[in-house]
């Protein structure tokens, strides 16, 4: 992903921009479902979970009956220069060297505290960065707040983080709580 490239059948293709990756996955409870390597998790920026339809909206789903043709029937809603032109609109959303500080410091403070089995890699700061700067672009700001780290920190470090006792994941409460005891730049 990292490489912008594909290798197939021993020829490589470059992969045009705008170039992102989105991937479903299963439970983990079915048949042929395995869990990713901490090292391929941590490629992705964000892991969101969707959970089940309104009622509603699953209603028109079945009205509807068939998926595949109510796609076909979506435009772009985005061209890709329009892509390309918000990225590097949200790449010069500006970070001050305090929030840099505060991003280091989270990263620091998963390396050091007692509930991670692993720490924050230096691609989850990255990851945290890039994610806080398009959230504050999204609210029309051209400067990231530390709420803005914040918002995001439970969707770019939960699938990058686990209980050092059990291995297991945290809720995005508790795992906000647990990363708020970083002391935040004023």
């Amino acid at each position: 992903m990292e490489e912008r490239q594909v290798t197939v059948e021993g020829k490589t293709r470059r992969l045009k921009d705008p170039f992102y990756v989105i991937a479903t996955q299963n439970p983990f409870e079915q048949s042929g479902t395995f869990p990713l390597p901490e090292s391929q998790l941590d490629r992705f920026l964000m892991r969101i979970s969707l959970g089940y339809p309104g009622r509603d909206a699953e209603k028109t789903l079945l009205r509807k009956g068939d998926v595949q043709q109510s796609l076909s029937d979506l435009g772009p809603s985005l061209t890709n220069g329009d892509v390309m032109r918000i990225q590097e609109q949200i790449a010069q959303v500006h970070a001050a060297d305090t929030l840099l500080d505060y991003v280091e410091d989270l990263l620091l403070f998963s390396r050091s505290a007692p509930d991670f089995a692993l720490g924050l890699s230096p691609r989850a700061g990255l990851s945290i960065l890039r994610a806080a700067r398009s959230w504050a672009f999204l609210w029309g700001r051209d400067y990231v707040l530390p709420e803005d780290v914040q918002k995001v920190l439970p969707w770019v470090v939960g699938h990058r983080l686990r209980a050092k006792e059990d291995y297991r994941e945290f809720s995005h409460e508790n795992l906000l709580k647990i990363m708020l005891q970083v002391p935040v730049p004023t």
